[in-house]
């Protein structure tokens, strides 16, 4: 680890109030610990900024679209976090980002992309608008002359698993995703979270990588039922659910299209088997070993367990 001194310049994290799963958020926590100043930018006072201050961090209250808001943040930092959830905006955000950094005269840019990326190409997408936008942020960013330092991760645990699928599983023993009979290699999001400590830490090696982070196996999702079932210690089974009827539940639920989209098309390279990919990227980065779904659902198991009622 790097000398630490109170004089250090902070380092920005974006999107660090986040939801479930949040990287951003882990991010933090875990600099806090290694004893760096961070500078937490969020974009509203709540809750969640208020906990980010009991932490320890420097909140700043923002919008990664206002170029205003980017130089208050990025100013006096040396070292970048950026993320930013599935937007429609995500372009403009970071090239904003990109600007205001090399403005700055910044020494490292650790940008969260999507591991489809390394798929695409001038002349190869996907029919995610976001995946697109990840793409192109990425040509950017490499044209910026920027010290870039780049994650790819594939899908998340929390995401598909916590997020989308943990109702099914508690109310319904039955784990509902449409990803068909194709393999998958989830990772946690914070196993991601402390891939990104590790280069913010000490990012002068890593400037001009690519990290590819894929979870610890690549399985189907019958075997993946198998091991909610082995820890919850009941039989939970896989159904595959068509991505239509699926996303127009979400849609019911509120989700935006842009991220509707996304999700379908996620659903579909699953089918299509394009995400039966294996890294060992994090454990050269971290030396440890990615949580295991086993680990996971363990985790998490009062979220897809049903609460008891007295009788």
């Amino acid at each position: 680890m790097t000398n630490i001194s109170e004089h250090d310049s902070p380092i920005l994290v974006t999107g660090a109030a986040g939801a479930v799963g949040a990287i951003g958020r882990n991010v933090t926590s875990m600099l806090l610990a290694q004893g760096h100043h961070v500078r937490a930018m969020v974009r509203r006072e709540d809750a969640r900024a208020d906990d980010l201050r009991r932490l320890g961090a420097e909140v700043v209250v923002g919008d990664l679209t206002d170029l205003a808001s980017v130089h208050r943040a990025v100013e006096s930092c040396k070292r970048i976090y950026f993320g930013m959830s599935v937007s429609a905006a995500y372009l403009e955000a970071t090239v904003n980002m990109a600007v205001v950094a090399r403005h700055h005269g910044v020494e490292a840019v650790v940008n969260m992309s999507q591991m489809t990326v390394s798929q695409m190409s001038i002349t190869e997408t996907t029919d995610s608008p976001q995946h697109k936008l990840h793409w192109l942020a990425e040509q950017a960013l490499s044209w910026s002359g920027l010290p870039m330092v780049t994650i790819r991760p594939t899908v998340f645990l929390e995401g598909f698993f916590q997020v989308l699928a943990a109702a099914g599983v508690r109310d319904r023993d039955a784990l509902v995703l449409p990803l068909g009979d194709g393999r998958t290699a989830p990772i946690s999001a914070v196993d991601v979270a402390r891939a990104v400590a590790v280069v913010l830490d000490d990012p002068a090696p890593h400037i001009g990588r690519i990290y590819n982070l894929t979870g610890k196996e690549s399985a189907d999702l019958v075997h993946f039922a198998n091991v909610f079932s082995e820890v919850l210690g009941r039989t939970i089974t896989y159904r595959d659910a068509p991505v239509d009827a699926w996303t127009d539940k979400l849609r019911e639920a509120g989700f935006p299209e842009h991220l509707l989209a996304h999700f379908a098309a996620m659903a579909r390279l699953h089918q299509q088997g394009r995400y039966d990919r294996m890294t060992d990227d994090f454990t050269r980065l971290t030396g440890r070993v990615p949580t295991s779904m086993h680990e996971f659902v363990q985790a998490h198991a009062t979220e897809f367990t049903r609460p008891t009622t007295a009788a």
